[in-house]
């Protein structure tokens, strides 16, 4: 799935390059048109999923004395209806020489007369600034748009997930570098997502996410309750989110998976557009981290905040003219706490400093922790996001839990899948296998039983798989050397060649995914023999209200786990020095040309 989701974002970055190069336009003035032709492609494959059932039905439900609507079956079988002018393959099939962007216009307006809540979220009119004003003035041709329809088309029909939201964070980082800018917002790691989704379980309820981005928390909620067999009509999504551009994305977003949401724009920190307080069954984000800039005097008198208080400086600083929260966040942890109703539940990643933070800051977990509203801290591994280096924890409220006062803590930090040098993800088995700590921790003896006896029957379908490809292996070397033995000094046959080859391919797949399966369900049985939790070293430990006390309020999982100076701890420090080597020494480089520039110009003034 990554390896065919990078294909996909570098052939769809095709479709922006084509853009800049023969429109002659910035990123700004064509990412959102090229977005929404995007969202345009997903909805149709999506669409045609369920079309000959919503036709069926339709035909079916004429001859009944309540018949039924197009439009009303859709909404029922897909989440949304989509007229046959707003379809895809209906643009697609236009000639060049038809109006292509006016026919992109009503397709979006098509769907925002079904779909009232997208009004003024769906790009319309920019797709007349996609074509060179000298074209459309004479010939009218506008094969650039025909020409993007036709490479946005290649997105498979097939692909699922959150797929539309990761390729607008990819655009969005790669627009923000072509600009010479730091990319702005960056998306969740999916893998992280799905962690904290299935550790707090949204499958009902009002979901707030207020730092959402372009949804995809939202989008592994809904994952999550189809997996339980729930239905989607049982939660009702809520976000925030600053950007008004990422607002329009989210939105679509929402219509694709259909979601029942409310996406507004708005800043968190000063507004609470969904009267947040006390209000959710869920709170889900990755919110930014070390903000430093929030205006003290707008966010002292919110109770959102000050229940368990406002992070503040001692002394008012001589340089800002006005007063700021020394960093925000803790205005965050404070947000997703209040916002919980009795029996909620929240998760959000936050920069590991905030677990041993100081001063005012110190307090205020302290208050939190006596509250016993937190539940489980998480240490994340290195290098899971792609834009962020700064080491993250997860955070995890349960307010039902509140008379335990007990934190579990977890270091995860050795528990990933490498994708490539730079960066990691957890696979679907170290996702369960940490939820699963979870569970016992909270005396859910069950799941145990359920991981293991799927790990057997994985283990067991893969190694007939395996034995079926050593046998398929050893057949084909046998022909092999009976063909080289009866024609000597001619090479195999081609075919037979890649029959072997395939064969070497299949075995070398099935063999690491027997190793993955089997290591982890030892993990299982080695850390929590017989489905009984266990305080593990290096791994969890269930600490006691007097144990966090004695250890002033940190919320640091190494301080409670033991983590030890181990292998990957000494490859991270040695991966962060040599990059600080690196740097230190291009930085001397320049240096020194830059001094050598200096005295060559003193020598030409003679001084």
């Amino acid at each position: 799935m990554a390896d065919e989701l990078k294909q996909l974002e570098e052939k769809l970055w095709q479709a922006a390059d084509k853009l800049r190069s023969d429109s002659g336009l910035k990123s700004t003035q064509y990412s959102t048109p090229l977005l929404g032709l995007i969202f345009l492609r997903f909805a149709s494959n999506k669409y045609d999923k369920y079309k000959d059932e919503i036709e069926a039905e339709f035909v079916a439900s004429q001859s009944t004395r309540n018949p039924k609507t197009k439009e009303e079956i859709a909404l029922s079988k897909c989440g949304f209806y989509l007229p046959e002018k707003s379809h895809f393959d209906y643009l697609l099939s236009l000639s060049e020489q038809e109006d292509i962007p006016l026919a992109i216009k009503k397709a979006m307006e098509g769907i925002e007369q079904h779909k009232p809540e997208l009004v003024g979220s769906l790009p319309k009119d920019e797709y007349f600034n996609l074509e060179p004003k000298q074209d459309i003035e004479t010939a009218r041709d506008y094969s650039l748009t025909a020409s993007l329809l036709k490479i946005i088309n290649s997105i498979p029909k097939d692909i699922t997930g959150d797929v539309f939201g990761k390729v607008y964070e990819y655009f969005l980082g790669k627009f923000a570098s072509s600009e010479g800018k730091g990319g702005g917002e960056y998306y969740t790691p999916t893998s992280v997502v799905r962690l904290m989704v299935e550790m707090i379980e949204p499958y009902h309820g009002r979901i707030l996410d207020p730092a959402c981005g372009s949804g995809g928390m939202f989008v592994q909620s809904a994952d999550f309750v189809e997996r339980s067999k729930a239905s989607s009509d049982n939660i009702s999504v809520y976000g925030i989110e600053k950007e008004s551009e990422t607002v329009k994305l989210a939105r679509m977003n929402m219509f694709l998976h259909g979601l029942n949401s409310n996406i507004v724009q708005a800043n968190s920190y000063y507004t609470d557009p969904h009267n947040s307080f006390e209000a959710f069954d869920f709170v889900m984000a990755n919110p930014p981290f070390n903000v430093d800039d929030v205006s003290f005097d707008k966010v002292k008198d919110d109770r959102r905040f000050n229940k368990f208080g406002i992070p503040k400086n001692k002394t008012k600083s001589k340089k800002k003219d006005t007063e700021t929260v020394p960093n925000a966040n803790y205005l965050w942890i404070n947000q997703f706490a209040t916002a919980l109703k009795d029996t909620g539940r929240a998760a959000l990643v936050m920069a590991s400093m905030a677990t041993d933070a100081g001063k005012s800051e110190a307090e205020i977990r302290a208050r939190l922790v006596e509250d016993g509203i937190i539940s489980i801290m998480l240490s994340l591994p290195s290098n899971m996001f792609f834009s962020v280096t700064l080491p993250a924890t997860l955070w995890f409220f349960d307010k039902a839990r509140r008379d335990d006062k007990r934190v579990l803590f977890i270091n995860a930090r050795n528990t990933y899948r490498q994708i490539d040098r730079a960066h990691r993800e957890f696979t679907d088995e170290h996702i369960a296998n940490l939820v699963c700590i979870r569970h016992l921790f909270y005396g859910n003896e069950v799941q145990w039983h359920l991981l293991m006896s799927y790990y057997d029957n994985r283990i067991h379908e893969l190694s007939e798989q395996y034995e079926g490809c050593v046998n398929t292996k050893n057949s084909l070397t046998v022909e092999a050397d009976e063909f080289l033995a009866s024609n000597p000094g001619k090479n195999i046959k081609s075919d037979l060649k890649k029959q072997i080859d395939e064969t070497d391919s299949a075995l070398s797949v099935v063999q690491k995914d027997l190793e993955h399966f089997t290591t982890m369900r030892q993990w299982l049985v080695d850390n929590f023999p017989n489905g009984k939790y266990r305080d593990v070293v290096g791994l969890c430990k269930a600490a006691s209200i007097e144990e966090i006390r004695e250890q002033d309020y940190s919320l640091n999982p190494g301080r409670y786990v033991g983590v030890s100076f181990d292998v990957e701890d000494l490859n991270d420090f040695k991966e962060s020095m040599t990059s600080l080597k690196n740097e230190l020494t291009d930085l001397n480089s320049q240096s020194e040309e830059l001094m050598n520039t200096i005295f060559s110009t003193f020598s030409a003034l003679d001084i």
